[in-house]
């Protein structure tokens, strides 16, 4: 004991005397629910305040209280006290317990709490003897266990509602007859159990087994006011050689504090003990941290009469009726007191052995590095500094070991940090920079490799990555890619770092088909520029999936669209693989972006070649003929001259163009009214690269015959040019034959003998009668190259033909004009003239016609009953009436509508003829001035 230190962990907070209104002297206390309870050998109950001051109290017994213990649960108030006896026979001696939520006023100047249960302690089955511990359990409220311990060495036992009068009395026998100078209960699990102790023993009671049975701990015991129980329910017993501590099995461990034992207590993981001094002979009360082996608090006192806990205070009362409260300081003052003493390892233990909270267990740890540190014992200093991981800011203790003799230590703390998770970016570099710089590589494997197929890596990937890269340690670098499925970096260390195109191209496929896509788009211009038939083959397998032709599932599929931008500098590789994917794929969803990208690379004439050799073309069987052909070698430059290589341009651009031409025709069937690709940028591709094929084929398509024509007028084909009107000019075949219109006019103004050209072009236009002699006369009167035997023919039978169509003009004239003569007469008959009716059979029945008859001027007859109520009109000829009058209405609304008339005139070979059509019908109306 003298070698356990001694610090001041408690004060005096306060104290003095009891207070006057506590009469008599002091029997037994106890504490709880935030009062001091005291009881008297008058029979009086205190009640005394936190400031030690009188609250209440009540006459409990008539003669004296011997035991009391306030519940806590509820608010009860147990006693054992003397009172008056009955008869002689029977002792005055009982229990009674109080309820002090309940007060019945006895006079204007007191009260007392209501007396629910009074219980007689001995009676013929438990003969009287002198009680020399008490004890009450709550088990379930209001059923109360009660020991009662006498001198004889029996235990009563009162079990029950004593206020409902349902109790139940038991007995214990402990073996010999000593005293029962201390009892404990323990809750064992479900099992209840009672410590019960003599000077000559320690025993315990199974309380679960009927009858309860016995077990004896030890032989020696202890005597009243040195038992006590601690916060995990260990009997503890106080000796004057040592204080022993018990289990439910025996005896536990020992403490060897000399001096005889007055009292025993426990508070706050404390043990509390006022013993004699052997050397002194005086009353000192101390206070042991038993896990730290430190006395936290001593003072010698005067004779103590009683020692209860309340209010988080130490409370000792003396015989003389004094009282003094110690209290615990604060954490922070016992650290100060151990820090000015440079006690750290103490102040470390008493952190932990209280529990407090782990950053003030942190801030310990600190100040004890700290102080290492300063005596440069950078080993142990580090030890502490591991501890406060999560509490301290790393970058405190790394500035501390930045220096290189300490790069040890400062690897050390490090790797706990990874270890704990909570390592930064800036952590991991500078870890990964400390391994590298002491080139250990053991250790460097260790830190990546030792979660190996376990859970997820403790540190930032891309920084290990960025670190092991930067020095040369692609390995590591590699597998911490590949573990945390950093795909990007593993391909960027095998092709920037280390060249391996193979590697790469084994682990692209090795990927799953949506990550491979992501890492082809991000590498794939390298890849290309390396290996671009094993890239290709990659990019089929992602795209194709082994030539499915499944519409739905070729949606899911990555589209060859979106790996165009990896063959920028590879167009011949790009055009390899999309031939190939067309190849495969015929209903592809991205069918028109593929065509328009292939229409600009077939007719691209500056297209870039591929910097590969021949060599390497020659092994290479799935590359078009043309791309081996047009690629043209720089590994020898003398062998290469300039008239080949533009003989292998030339030829490549032809080849390119045809295919071209072959991909606008079949990517635009006849049966479809747009084609698979876009055509104003086919268009546009063939005028920009002069590509003729293509861009009169497109016209062509889009019934754009007058752009077909103006192709062949700029390149002078005059062949051509009538070979295609010929074909575009037919109307029989949905042609048109405005075309050869176009063609003269183009003869008329182009300065040049054209004699056989223009003959040609008159035969047709003649044939389908296009346009007028004197329009051709005009037209071809610009070109003074042409004379007038080339129209001398032509004009010779035109004369001839318009002549016998005026001779029939004229026949028909008079014709009409001897019509028009008899009708007039017939209309002048009808108005001077009486008509003479002479049918006599009815028009409509065929019967003889009798009166009531109808007669119409159209000479037609009708019997009244067959023309019904339509009298007006004659039936026979009112529908060929109806009609005519029917079509003069349609013809004069449609003279109204000046669209439809200029659309005839203007769509009409002969405009004049529509204009005369109209007069003629009598459409259009005279004009006349508007009178003022």
């Amino acid at each position: 004991m003298y070698q356990w230190r001694k610090f001041d962990f408690f004060e005096e907070k306060y104290g003095g005397k009891i207070p006057d209104d506590v009469t008599g002297d002091i029997q037994c206390c106890s504490s709880g629910r935030g009062k001091v309870v005291i009881g008297s050998n008058d029979g009086s109950v205190s009640f005394l305040d936190r400031g030690i001051k009188f609250d209440s109290g009540f006459q409990a017994h008539s003669s004296s209280v011997l035991f009391l213990q306030h519940l806590k649960q509820r608010n009860f108030l147990v006693t054992v006290g003397e009172d008056e006896q009955i008869s002689p026979q029977q002792s005055g001696i009982c229990l009674k317990v109080f309820d002090l939520d309940k007060v019945q006023e006895e006079s204007t100047s007191s009260s007392t709490p209501e007396c629910f249960g009074i219980l007689r302690i001995f009676t013929n089955q438990f003969p009287e003897a002198k009680i020399t511990s008490f004890l009450v359990l709550e088990e379930v409220p209001p059923i109360l266990l009660i020991a009662i311990g006498l001198d004889n060495g029996c235990i009563y036992c009162v079990k029950g509602d004593i206020a409902r009068e349902r109790i139940t009395r038991f007995k214990l026998q402990v073996d010999g007859r000593s005293p029962i100078t201390g009892l404990g209960f323990r809750m064992d699990g479900q099992a209840l159990l009672l410590f019960a102790v003599t000077p000559d023993s320690v025993n315990l009671f199974s309380m679960q087994a009927q009858p309860p049975r016995l077990q004896t701990l030890d032989h020696i015991g202890g005597s009243v006011n040195t038992v006590t129980m601690s916060d995990r329910s260990e009997l503890i017993v106080g000796r004057p050689e040592a204080v022993y501590f018990y289990e439910v099995d025996g005896r536990g461990p020992c403490w060897a504090f000399e001096g005889e034992k007055k009292f025993m207590g426990w508070f706050r993981g404390y043990l509390l003990c006022v013993l004699t001094d052997p050397k002194t002979g005086t009353n000192v009360f101390n206070v042991y941290d038993l896990r730290n082996r430190l006395i936290a608090y001593s003072l010698v006192v005067d004779k103590v009469s009683n020692m209860l806990c309340e209010w988080g205070n130490v409370i000792l009362i003396t015989s003389d009726k004094s009282l003094l409260c110690i209290t615990e300081k604060d954490m922070e003052s016992k650290l100060d007191m151990l820090f000015k003493k440079n006690l750290y390892t103490v102040a470390i233990n008493l952190v932990q052995s209280q529990h407090a909270d782990a950053a003030a267990t942190a801030n310990v740890m600190r100040k004890y590095g700290d102080h290492l540190y300063g005596k440069q014992d950078f080993d142990e200093a580090m030890s502490q500094y591991i501890n406060t991981i999560g509490y301290l800011e790393p970058s405190f203790v790394i500035q501390k070991f930045l220096d290189a003799q300490r790069i040890y230590n400062l690897t050390n703390y490090l790797e706990k940090l990874h270890e704990k998770g909570l390592a930064s970016k800036d952590h991991t570099t500078l870890l990964l920079n400390c391994y590298t710089k002491l080139k250990d590589v053991e250790k460097l494997n260790t830190f990546i490799r030792k979660e190996d197929g376990i859970g997820e890596l403790k540190f930032d990937v891309e920084t290990a990555i960025r670190v092991c890269r930067a020095a040369n340690y692609h390995e590591h670098a590699m597998y911490v890619a590949k573990k945390a499925g950093k795909h990007e970096w593993y391909l960027k260390i095998l092709l920037e770092d280390l060249g391996n195109y193979d590697e790469a191209l084994q682990y692209v496929s090795s990927l799953e088909p949506s990550q491979a896509g992501v890492t082809i788009k991000e590498y794939g211009k390298i890849l290309i520029e390396h290996k671009p038939k094993e890239t290709i083959d990659i990019l089929m397998q992602l795209c194709t999936e082994q030539g499915t032709s499944n519409g739905a599932y070729l949606s899911m599929l990555p589209s060859p669209v979106d790996f165009i931008n990896v063959f920028v500098q590879h167009p011949h590789s790009l055009m390899h693989f999309l031939e190939r994917y067309a190849d495969i794929v015929k209903d592809s969803p991205a069918q028109a972006e593929i065509n328009n990208t292939l229409l600009e690379l077939y007719l691209s004439r500056d297209l870039n070649f591929p910097s590969i050799s021949l060599s390497e073309n020659a092994l290479d069987p799935d590359l078009t003929d043309h791309t081996v052909a047009a690629t043209v070698s720089k590994a020898d430059p003398k062998n290469r001259t300039n008239a080949d290589s533009k003989d292998a341009v030339e030829k490549d651009c032809k080849e390119r163009q045809q295919k071209g031409l072959e991909l606008l025709k079949l990517a635009w069937p006849s049966d479809l009214e747009q084609p698979l690709y876009d055509v104003d940028l086919a268009i546009i591709l063939c005028e920009m690269n002069s590509f003729k094929e293509g861009l009169l084929y497109l016209y062509e398509k889009m019934k754009l015959y007058k752009e077909v024509i103006a192709c062949y007028m700029q390149n002078h084909d005059h062949e051509g040019l009538i070979a295609c009107c010929k074909r575009l000019g037919d109307s029989g075949k949905g042609g048109d034959p405005s075309l050869w219109a176009d063609l003269l006019k183009y003869f008329g103004e182009i300065g040049e003998d054209c004699t056989k050209e223009v003959k040609e072009v008159l035969t047709y236009i003649e044939r389908d009668d296009i346009l007028p002699p004197i329009i051709v006369l005009q037209t071809l009167a610009k070109n003074p190259c042409l004379t007038l035997s080339v129209i001398k023919d032509y004009i010779a039978r035109k004369l001839e033909q318009e002549s016998k169509i005026i001779e029939e003009d004229r026949r028909a004239v008079e014709k009409y004009q001897e019509t028009t003569k008899n009708m007039r007469k017939e209309i002048e008959d009808l108005r001077t003239n009486a008509r003479i009716f002479q049918l006599s059979k009815c028009t409509a029945c065929t019967f003889t016609l009798d009166i009531p008859a109808v007669h119409f001027m159209c000479m037609h007859s009708f019997h009244q009953r067959c023309l019904g109520d339509n009298e007006k009109e004659c039936p026979e000829c009112a529908p060929e009436y109806r009609s005519v009058i029917e079509m003069k209405r349609s013809l004069e609304q449609n003279s109204k509508d000046q669209n439809l008339f200029f659309q005839q005139v203007k769509g009409s070979k002969d405009g004049f003829s529509v204009i005369a059509e109209y007069f003629g019908k009598g459409i259009i109306s005279k004009t006349s001035n508007a009178t003022s």
